[in-house]
């Protein structure tokens, strides 16, 4: 079955910038959620490709590739990252991100498999990925979260060994217990790890009945997650050791929480800085005085000052979001938005008048200021 294209799945142009491509993603990442949609594997499945899609198009090198190749610039050793094998190594994308392994279970399964053979057979587990979505409000205070998610962990009733237990496993026939075999090419001689029993030297005669010989069952776990004040969405957390099971006594992966922080109905965030739009009265605008103004930390005072024009940006220090690392924190900007009264009382208005006509405004309403820069079109 064909693939579908990279840019119909994440909804965006060809043309899309960096900023559009990421706010597509993550809306679509949050609306397929495998938490957000348990028990639906179509759900998962759409997650898993808008994760794959996404993972290629915001390397520049690697959206060059498929802009010129599709998808075949990511098999037979095309390109850099391939999500089919393809001769390439599976982890180029996942070491550019994190410095570590692939996904599966539940989540963005880009990769699967972990670090390889070692000679006797152990094999690392693939780390996993863990999208979290917190509020604006815990990215600014640090939040501790508990993620639940599904993955290998070690069988319990065989304790990791694959074998029945009570019984026990037998020398390999095929390498006679070294775990590698040699080929000839000519003059060059080539050792790989035995296919009958991959490279443990050992051969299960009876396998488990709860892991059928594997060593390892899908399983429920839990990790406690602590959230630094400050983070960003795209922020990633590793808790070690919480990734799949190793494989014969390797290692376990580990587990990577990227942290999406969802957009706010009142404050927009650019880096450490929040701002949002107040309206204000057409009285005040005029007269100034001093209002209270929204914080994500509580009620904040803002004066404004006599005149105050719409568009006008005030600067509250220290009511933005803490600094990831250091001390400080940004500032909240208020641009506030003067009100025009759409209803006005007859007392209103005589009173309005009567300031219009002491303001000279009754014969020519419109600035002298704009009537001289624009008198040409006056004529």
């Amino acid at each position: 079955m064909s693939k579908k294209d990279y840019y119909e799945l994440l909804g965006v142009d060809r043309n899309v910038s960096e900023d559009a491509l990421k706010k597509a993603y993550r809306k679509l990442a949050v609306k397929y959620h495998p938490d957000k949609n348990p028990d639906d594997k179509e759900a998962e499945a759409r997650f898993k490709e808008i994760s794959e899609a996404y993972d290629v198009l915001k390397d520049p090198k690697k959206r060059a590739s498929y802009d010129q190749f599709g998808h075949a610039a990511f098999q037979n050793g095309m390109g850099g990252g391939s999500y089919q094998g393809g001769g390439v190594d599976p982890f180029d994308i996942f070491r550019e991100a994190f410095g570590g392994g692939g996904g599966g279970g539940i989540f963005e399964d880009f990769f699967g498999g972990g670090s390889g053979h070692s000679s006797n057979g152990a094999q690392q587990g693939s780390d996993l990925r863990y999208d979290l979505e917190i509020t604006l409000e815990e990215a600014a205070t640090g939040t501790e979260k508990q993620v639940r998610y599904r993955r290998h962990c070690e069988c319990k009733y065989c304790q990791g060994s694959g074998a029945e237990p009570g019984t026990s496993k037998s020398v390999c026939s095929t390498c006679n217990g070294t775990g590698q075999i040699s080929s000839n090419r000519g003059f060059i001689s080539f050792r790989q790890a035995c296919p009958e029993c991959s490279g443990t030297g050992q051969k299960i005669d009876t396998p488990c009945s709860k892991c059928r010989g594997e060593g390892r069952v899908v399983d429920q776990s839990t990790v406690k997650v602590k959230i630094p004040a400050g983070v960003h969405t795209g922020s990633r957390l590793r808790s070690a050791g919480n990734g799949e099971a190793g494989i014969n006594g390797g290692p376990s992966g580990d587990l990577y929480i990227v942290v999406i922080v969802a957009e706010h109905e009142l404050f927009e965030r650019h880096d450490n800085d929040l701002f949002c739009e107040m309206p204000i009265k057409f009285s005040l605008a005029c007269l100034g005085g001093t209002i209270h103004v929204p914080t994500l930390f509580g009620k904040g005072n803002l004066k404004i000052v006599e005149g105050t024009q719409t568009g006008t940006v005030f600067r509250l220090r220290g009511q933005g979001m803490p600094h990831l690392r250091g001390n400080g924190q940004g500032d909240l900007l208020v641009r506030v938005q003067v009100e025009v009264p759409k209803k006005l009382t007859k007392d209103q208005r005589e009173k309005l008048e009567a300031f219009s006509e002491a303001c000279g405004d009754s014969g020519n309403p419109v600035p002298k200021s704009f009537v001289k820069k624009a008198k040409n079109f006056f004529k």
